[in-house]
């Protein structure tokens, strides 16, 4: 009985210890989030794109992770996706005076479906095709033209909504947080989809 008791206290103390730990890293995030923006967006896209690369690689089949293309979708996230993100959004803030009507909402989502969705499928094709796979720029010509349509196309059955809850009910400062965890999900399908297919020939 006193062994149970003190295996509860433990158990207990650990997650008391966790859940502190836990409220004192989102605390410090918070307070990187307000005075770093920019610096955080970029740092957790860049980490978030390194959690979807290492599942898809796993749903693919891959049986040891691949670092360099593992770095390479890091470098993608921190570079390209978390800024573009942080600026895209303080934009479109900008264009419609921070309005959240449901009007409004709907004029941001249909910007950003018509500008930035397209762009951004775009880009994550070729860097995938030309840095990732190192594929020459006919294949991956190619590859754009056969599979960017459908990409694009499955992408406006699903982003629509995302960008309605987020410019709806996100406040501003966490709307690129925000859409850096649903891009991880995203991520996995278009890594799965831009992945190249051994062809035994």
């Amino acid at each position: 009985m006193v062994e149970e008791n003190r295996a509860v206290w433990t158990n207990n103390l650990l997650l008391s210890g966790t859940a502190a730990a836990a409220k004192k890293g989102w605390e410090q995030y918070m307070l990187q989030l307000q005075h770093h923006p920019l610096r955080t967006k970029a740092i957790t896209a860049c980490v978030l794109a390194g959690v979807s690369d290492s599942v898809a690689q796993k749903l693919s089949g891959i049986q040891k992770l691949q670092l360099r293309r593992l770095l390479l979708k890091v470098l993608f996230g921190f570079a390209y996706g978390g800024p573009f993100g942080h600026f895209l959004h303080k934009l479109l803030d900008k264009i419609f005076h921070g309005k959240k009507d449901s009007k409004t909402v709907g004029k941001k989502v249909l910007l950003e479906q018509l500008t930035s969705s397209p762009w951004n499928n775009f880009v994550f094709l070729l860097y995938f095709g030309l840095i990732v796979e190192r594929r020459p720029w006919p294949q991956v010509k190619d590859k754009i033209k056969r599979d960017y349509p459908s990409v694009q196309l499955t992408s406006w059955m699903f982003w629509p909504i995302v960008g309605w809850i987020n410019h709806q009910c996100v406040p501003l400062p966490f709307r690129v947080i925000f859409h850096s965890f649903v891009a991880c999900c995203w991520g996995i399908f278009l890594n799965l989809r831009a992945r190249t297919k051994v062809l035994s020939k």
